[in-house]
């Protein structure tokens, strides 16, 4: 009668030993619970369907619900601040938009981006551009362009928020052409297509997030800004075509809390690898002319340093940066 009982004393000893063993070896236990992944961007725009994609694909990979919770506003730098509240556990991440390294160029902050964020790996970029109502006189960017020298801080543009990559290459932009713009700052695309749908500002400037507008004949697309033209505006040039030598895809990925144990982040990074590369997350992300733009957590990091090297530049020209 003693047997079973010593038996289950003599295996949960076992169990006991081997935990400590696996913690020895450096196998950190994740999933434990649900993983909370913060999205730059308000509900509904096309960076979080596309996340939402991913997240739904890692819950499937990993065992346990990755829920999307949205933080707009701040240029999309709202997650990053908030993952250095965060415990280093992997069961919170954020989406790490490139306003995240124009932050200690623009605002005081007691954190850095580059040693305060454990980089897991780098997704996807945008295709951005600039759109007009359908009836707007300005049939064209040579249109915009003479329309807004002739018309000094009257033109206004809509932007994804302040210091967010649309804003500060529509400002770029500006200074090189000696251009007035009048910048009109949203949370998000969904936000920002409302407003020009509704007439509100003269143009917007934004991912390809506003391709179902221009398929239904409400917006015009006067402008593309990658490499090369997109495929779904073959008619629509570049703005190197237009002669500025600008290239913008504004590349983003996620990131943990600080000190996250190497071994975690390779753990996370393999399962959201996965989830980024099936097919329906491509195809979700085909819908707004992205594409898969990944980078290993090595890679990702050495990007944020790169990154941050190019932006203070572009702050201190554009004049933006916080006094000293």
């Amino acid at each position: 009668m003693q047997r079973r009982p010593l038996l289950a004393m003599l295996a949960g000893s076992a169990a006991s030993l081997a935990a400590p063993a696996l913690r020895a070896q450096g196998q950190p236990a994740w999933p434990t619970q649900t993983v909370k992944l913060m999205v730059a961007f308000p509900a509904g725009g096309p960076t979080d369907i596309t996340m939402r994609v991913l997240a739904d694909n890692a819950s499937k990979l990993i065992g346990q619900q990755v829920i999307v919770e949205n933080r707009p506003g701040a240029g999309g730098t709202l997650p990053a601040q908030q993952l250095q509240l965060a415990q280093p556990d992997g069961h919170t991440l954020a989406q790490i938009p490139l306003g995240v390294f124009r932050l200690p160029y623009t605002q005081k902050i007691a954190w850095d981006p580059l040693k305060d964020i454990s980089y897991v790996l780098g997704v996807t970029g945008y295709a951005f551009g600039v759109v007009v109502p359908a009836d707007s006189p300005l049939k064209s960017w040579t249109h915009f362009v003479g329309w807004a020298k002739a018309n000094p801080g009257k033109l206004s543009y809509g932007s994804t928020g302040v210091l967010t990559s649309p804003h500060l290459t529509m400002e770029d932009i500006a200074q090189r052409l000696g251009l007035q713009l009048n910048h009109i700052p949203y949370k998000g695309s969904a936000d920002l297509m409302q407003s020009i749908l509704g007439g509100q500002i003269m143009a917007a400037a934004d991912s390809t997030g506003f391709a179902p507008h221009v398929a239904s004949g409400k917006l015009r697309v006067l402008c593309t800004w990658g490499e090369e033209r997109l495929a779904k505006f073959p008619d629509v040039p570049t703005l190197k075509e237009l002669g500025l030598p600008i290239v913008q895809a504004s590349p983003y990925g996620l990131g943990g809390p600080r000190g996250m144990n190497p071994k975690l982040v390779a753990k996370i990074h393999d399962a959201f690898k996965r989830a980024m590369e099936m097919p329906n997350h491509v195809e979700a992300l085909a819908k707004y002319d992205q594409q898969l733009m990944y980078m290993s957590p090595q890679g990702y990091a050495k990007f944020a340093a790169e990154t941050m090297t190019r932006e203070k530049q572009l702050i201190d020209k554009l004049g933006l940066a916080r006094p000293a």
